[in-house]
């Protein structure tokens, strides 16, 4: 029985062995045969792994150390602020919005409920702003975001060490979110800033700030994307830094860190849906707000350069109704009158792909850069029109910023005229008298009312009664016949661009696509 035992064994360990070896063998049989299964592919690829990109993680205690004495905690006295209360949108209306935050105790305009809350004047209540900031200058110099100081009576400024002082609000700028101040000490420790333009998604990126009044503290996350444009808030000149970084109420105004310690950025909203962090940071780049501080502190004001256009992405509708190779660049929508896009020759329907060699992605990319030229300057704008590449020496004014971008218009109502429905859109037009001309914000004959959008492709792309039509694809059209005429050749199946100033105001071209005959 022992001998039989051992026999087993002994078979058993063969056996074992046996499928060990084969086991071992396989890939290279498998390779030799030319066939390679799934699981042998993925043990190949384990058994040479490449070097990591990602090594250990970083610790933040020096970096905190040497930059939070520079970081302050600020407190302000807020007064009614009528006009702003009036025009922020609620929840209701935008249920995902860039918020701003203000710490405990703050009471928003209107009460409560937001602006024009229930049993709410016009007037708001008194209440405190609670922010972050940071010194800039070693004789009391500090930068934190406008929305911190905006329609503040008093500003106090807590430093790391305890002290307080009053602060002057030496200047702010809406546009970009940014407010200089200035208290009364010498021999303060400062924060250096950083390269902006170095700023990369995948970076390390600290923040260090007072959420809902806890100083000094401490976050920590990556870099999720630059060039960030706000749909939300009139600061179409400034290219966000997104990250992860929780924010939260009081983080206004603080520092965004590189690992070497650096200002990149200053802490300034959050998209949210809750009212507080959901993983998604925006930062103003430091670069800009340095150039917003440096102009207040020697002017007191902000200069921007103008262009004088406006414009929007290139859809892929647009790309086909206008021929385009792509969608990158930004379309002009509307040339405004005397601005130095008309003087030197852009027209509605081009397509800025560069300004001054830098490429323009989308249309948000141009404002900031416009935006952040001294006005004066000439640029070099590279334009797509018909097919063909053309540059413009553009001469920038200063951007006005309490002028109106365009004169306020009334609906239209259906005057005495010709018009006309032989067109393949189904539009019905009618001629604009001299008196409707002005009401639009019109100069010489372009234009022609829509008397009538019908049911068909025009109104499906948003056309409706009272809007102006003022171009087919690049052609003016001033007549309800010339609006015909310039329609006659489409065919089923084309796209066209209608430039159309809407009954607010506003101008864009819309992408109108004829159904096939088989579709109607």
């Amino acid at each position: 029985m022992s001998s039989m035992k051992k026999s087993l064994l002994a078979v058993s360990l063969v056996a074992v062995l046996s499928a060990g070896t084969t086991a071992f063998l396989l890939p290279s049989a498998t390779a030799q045969s030319g066939a390679q299964t799934p699981a042998d592919a993925a043990a190949s690829v384990s058994s040479t792994p490449e070097a990591p990109l990602v090594s250990g993680l970083p610790d933040f205690t020096r970096l905190v150390e040497r930059v939070a004495p520079a970081v302050v905690s600020i407190e302000s006295t807020i007064g009614p602020r009528q006009s702003r209360g009036q025009q922020m949108p609620d929840d209701a209306q935008i249920p995902e919005i860039f918020r701003r935050f203000f710490g405990p105790g703050f009471e928003m305009p209107g009460g409560p409920g937001g602006p024009g809350g229930p049993g709410r004047g016009g007037n708001a209540p008194r209440g405190t702003s609670m922010g972050t900031g940071f010194i800039i200058s070693a004789d009391g110099y500090l930068l934190t975001n406008h929305h911190v100081v905006d329609g503040a009576e008093e500003v106090k400024v807590r430093l790391s060490d305890r002290r307080e002082f009053t602060a002057k609000v030496v200047g702010s700028d809406a546009e970009s979110d940014v407010a200089v101040l200035k208290i009364d000490a010498t021999g303060l420790p400062t924060l250096r800033f950083g390269n902006g333009a170095s700023v990369k998604p995948g970076q390390w990126a600290v923040a260090i700030g007072s959420p809902f009044g806890f100083e000094q503290s401490v976050t920590a996350g990556i870099v999720s994307a630059v060039q960030r444009a706000n749909q939300y808030a009139d600061q179409r000149y400034v290219p966000f830094i997104q990250t992860d970084v929780p924010i939260n109420q009081g983080n206004s105004g603080g520092p965004l860190l590189n690992v070497a310690g650096e200002v990149i950025g200053i802490n300034s909203q959050i998209f949210s849906n809750s009212g507080g962090y959901m993983g998604v940071s925006f930062a103003i780049p430091i670069d800009l707000a340095a150039n917003v501080a440096e102009q207040i502190k020697k002017t007191g004001s902000v200069q921007r350069g103008s262009l004088g256009v406006q414009v929007s992405n290139v859809t892929s509708e647009v790309a086909a109704g206008f021929k385009l190779p792509d969608t990158k660049g930004a379309l002009v929508q509307e040339v405004l009158p005397g601005s130095p896009a008309q003087r030197a020759g852009l027209e509605p329907g081009d397509v800025i792909r560069a300004v001054d060699g830098t490429e323009i992605i989308a249309s948000s990319e141009l404002p900031p850069l416009v935006g952040g030229k001294t006005p004066g300057t000439k640029v070099r704008m590279t334009v797509l029109r018909e097919g063909r590449t053309r540059d413009f020496d553009v001469t920038l004014t200063a951007l006005d910023a309490g002028a109106a971008t365009a004169a306020t218009r009334g609906e239209s109502a259906a005057a005495p005229g010709s018009a006309a429905s032989g067109n393949p859109l189904g539009l019905t037009g009618r001629d604009l008298d001299a008196a409707q001309r002005r009401q639009f914000g019109l100069a010489g004959d372009e234009g022609v009312l829509v008397a009538s959008a019908g049911r068909g492709a025009a109104a499906s792309a948003g056309i409706a009664q009272g809007d102006v039509i003022l171009r087919v694809g690049r052609t003016p059209v001033g007549s309800a016949a010339a609006l015909d005429r310039a329609l006659r050749d489409v065919k089923p199946g084309d796209t066209v661009m209608l430039l159309v100033r809407g009954r607010g105001g506003a101008t864009q071209y819309r992408a109108v696509s004829v159904p096939d005959a088989a579709e109607r």
